[in-house]
């Protein structure tokens, strides 16, 4: 049977292995299997498919065995499919990709792109790609679960007006519905971000605070002239000069104010240090630090134990008091 007669899946799994062997060279049906996300037995079939077909795929037996192609055969299928196109951006992040449903579609992208190449662009790929890694999240941080990703992703693509269910913490705590017009999604320190327009404003949406989307037939239209990367950029710089708006007050000691540019970051340092007022009685100052949601700023805080305490606002001294009562109740005496 010929690939061409094969179903869709078959067959652009079939190219994907050849693509493998012929990129890498010999490799053993269990490292195929792996690649491919299937069982060594269904490697095994589409091996004995592909010789059928004329495909010149010889075994090597022994401990270090495998699968190779005939020395100088070169496919030509290496052309990509619209959704591997589309994909393309993502090469680089398998992780994000992978939780925008686009994990298949960038393996193989990446093979019949190395397929395609010129044998010095092909060796210098891998180079790369054995030398360098981009990992997105911070330290001791796990990526959030966003279930709603790829419904985002997805309204987003197709210019798809959707309407959330939202939780937000200012300026109200609350779950609100928003209808939106979705204009790009942004991975920033591992979190994802939706920015959208509502009322021909683009605003910014935590993905991980989306508890329900809908989408809806209207189409999104887009505020004239914008781009993603421009409005982007300009909201980091409007948020790490921001001094008056979304700031917490608290009191630190002095372990707590020589700690906060190791446990909150060199922003919050510097808010901290341009707001610092003179001691108390007890030898600790006042200072505002900046406040991205009232869960992000208690989680910072908590990381300086009790050389700091939160003043302000109402919502986080709460969120706080019952944060730290629970962890009371999990030791002997708490």
């Amino acid at each position: 049977m010929v690939a061409g007669r094969l179903p869709a899946v078959r067959a652009g799994r079939m190219v994907s292995l050849l693509l493998l062997l012929q990129n890498r060279g010999k490799l053993s049906a269990a490292r195929l299997a792996a690649e491919l996300g299937v069982t060594a037995r269904t490697v095994y079939r589409d091996i004995e498919a592909l010789s059928a077909a004329g495909v010149p795929i010889y075994a090597e037996t022994g401990p270090s065995g495998g699968y190779r192609l005939l020395e100088g055969y070169r496919t030509r299928l290496t052309g990509l499919t619209a959704d591997e196109a589309e994909s393309l951006f993502l090469t680089g992040l398998p992780e994000p990709a992978a939780e925008l449903g686009l994990g298949a579609q960038v393996a193989a992208a990446e093979l019949k792109l190395t397929a395609a190449l010129p044998t010095p662009y092909r060796d210098a790929s891998t180079r790369i790609r054995q030398r360098f890694h981009l990992d997105a999240p911070g330290w001791y941080s796990e990526a959030e679960p966003v279930p709603l990703l790829t419904a985002v992703a997805e309204a987003l693509w197709r210019d798809r007006v959707i309407e959330i269910r939202y939780r937000r913490w200012s300026p109200e705590p609350g779950v609100v519905t928003r209808r939106l017009h979705p204009l790009g999604l942004v991975l920033k320190a591992g979190v994802w971000y939706l920015v959208a327009a509502r009322r021909n404003q683009p605003r910014i949406y935590k993905v991980s605070s989306i508890q329900r989307s809908r989408t809806l037939p209207e189409k999104a239209e887009r505020p004239e002239g914008f781009e993603l990367s421009a409005f982007w950029r300009a909201h980091v710089e409007g948020y790490e000069e921001a001094e008056e708006t979304e700031t917490a007050l608290i009191r630190l000691s002095p372990q707590g104010i020589a700690a906060l540019p190791d446990l909150l970051g060199p922003r919050a340092a510097r808010l901290a240090r341009r707001t610092l007022t003179g001691e108390d009685a007890e030898g600790w100052r006042r200072a505002r630090i900046p406040m991205e949601s009232v869960p992000h700023a208690a989680a910072g805080l908590l990381k300086l134990g009790v050389d700091a305490q939160a003043l302000e606002p109402a919502a986080l001294v709460a969120h706080l008091t019952a944060t730290v009562r629970a962890m009371a109740g999990l030791y002997p005496g708490g």
